[in-house]
């Protein structure tokens, strides 16, 4: 733990329990780049020099700009895709319990397929890294994530083993959920993980107290208790927003958790992580099932009456929801992945208005608006009054020019703009 402390990075804004990954520099170095013009300008003593220097400045910024376009280009395709595949796994879970009832065995299966993490990682590792490294030499490298002993038995059952169980619990939580209400109010219920991960960071970790992340979390808390209104505190419904709350806190307990016993992972440790809980799932749950289908608890008549198209389609949609939010962040930022993730109940609400008889009522309304409301709060950065406040100050500084031109009342327009900054400054702290 000590180890990894220094490596710790900002939790991102996910949809399930996933990773936090660290930043990718490419930013950093051309805004170092673009210093290292700004000092050849100060140092240039010639005409020519500074005319040069000032060319590559103007270069460097239109690279940097061109960069940041590109992120945000990328950031509007990932919005779409993660969108897609969160709220149609959803849907198509909905639609196999119809056929196979049975949320732990899908659990089981779509949890088996985070095998293929490390693999396609290690082809695309061959693909890009100017030194190939053999599978068992990038293994053994990313095995370091664990500790210096790499990732022996106890490493296993005390850092790897309790966060399997988190996955497994998060997803078949969600899963009885589906069973229960449908999938517009699931999708918003489950959007309160972030507020869950919030006040455990606060708790645990000591992070930062902000004002407007409390009343995020207070949106999160009424959102669910308006929700259970809107069906009139039927048990039915009861039970399933018991079920997706449940899962919202397990998502949040795993990356708290993740954070305070591993700290942050590159994209390798990421994706070899993600493939050992998906192997421990297949070699010590693989008896739950089975237990389920003689038990009569999860029964089929037989194997050609499983819905292998919606199974694999469903493990699918959420393997690539996690690649998405795992590694998305190496193209665009994680502020648009996560705008994915909260566009995903508006477009679970119109299928759910075409294809089921589901009353929108103005308070399930207004519980899904406030709980979208809180998740989007909770995406602003730690300094976005600091920055509210700088803006405000340039806008001002470019209208004191034209206020300041007039001869007839300035004495009284410069004491009124002086007590308005000592009274901004006043509630900034």
């Amino acid at each position: 733990m000590k180890k990894h402390s220094a490596r710790v990075a900002p939790l991102s804004a996910c949809n399930s329990p996933v990773l936090t990954l660290t930043k990718v520099e490419g930013e950093d170095r051309t805004r170092e780049n673009v210093v290292g013009t700004t000092d050849a300008h100060s140092a240039g003593g010639t005409a020519g020099a500074e005319s040069g220097s000032n060319r590559r400045r103007l270069h460097c910024c239109i690279r940097v700009t061109t960069v940041q376009v590109r992120k945000a280009l990328w950031g509007v395709a990932m919005v779409m895709c993660v969108c897609s595949s969160w709220a149609g796994s959803t849907q198509l879970a909905k639609l196999t319990f119809k056929q196979f009832d049975a949320p732990f065995t899908l659990t089981w299966f779509a949890t088996t397929w985070n095998c293929l993490f490390f693999p396609l990682y290690y082809i695309g590792h061959l693909c890009k890294s100017p030194e190939r490294q053999t599978p068992r030499q990038r293994f053994r490298e990313c095995c370091r994530f664990f500790g210096d002993d790499g990732l022996t038995p106890k490493v296993f059952f005390t850092k790897v083993a309790p966060f399997g169980l988190l996955w497994i619990l998060t997803n078949y939580l969600y899963l009885q959920a589906l069973r229960k209400i449908n999938t517009t109010d699931v999708s918003a219920l489950f959007c309160c993980n972030k507020a869950f991960v919030f006040l455990l960071s606060w708790i645990v970790l000591r992070d930062r107290f902000m004002g407007v992340r409390i009343v995020a979390a207070i949106l999160a808390i009424a959102g669910i208790v308006m929700m259970t209104y809107a069906d009139g505190f039927h048990s039915h419904s009861v039970i399933g927003i018991t079920f997706v709350v449940a899962s919202a806190s397990m998502s949040a307990l795993y990356k708290v958790l993740f954070k305070m016993v591993l700290g942050s992972a590159k994209f390798g440790e990421a994706a070899l992580f993600l493939s050992i809980v998906g192997s421990a799932n297949f070699v010590f749950i693989s008896f739950v099932p089975v237990i389920l289908y003689f038990t009569h608890v999860e029964y089929i008549g037989s194997p050609s009456d499983i819905p292998w198209a919606y199974l694999c389609g469903v493990a699918g949609l959420l393997f690539a929801f996690n690649v998405l939010v795992n590694f998305g962040i190496a193209i665009t930022y994680p502020t648009l992945i996560s705008l994915g993730i909260v566009l995903s109940v508006p477009v679970n609400a119109m299928v759910d208005l075409y294809t089921c008889e589901i009353h929108f009522n103005t308070v399930r309304l207004i519980a899904v608006f406030i709980i979208c409301l809180g998740f989007l709060m909770l995406l602003l950065p730690e300094d976005w009054d600091q920055c509210i406040i700088q803006l405000s100050t340039k806008l001002r500084k470019r209208d004191e020019p034209a206020e300041g031109s007039g001869e007839a009342g300035a004495t009284t327009g410069l004491n009124w703009r002086g007590r308005s900054r000592t009274s901004m400054s006043t509630f900034a702290h």
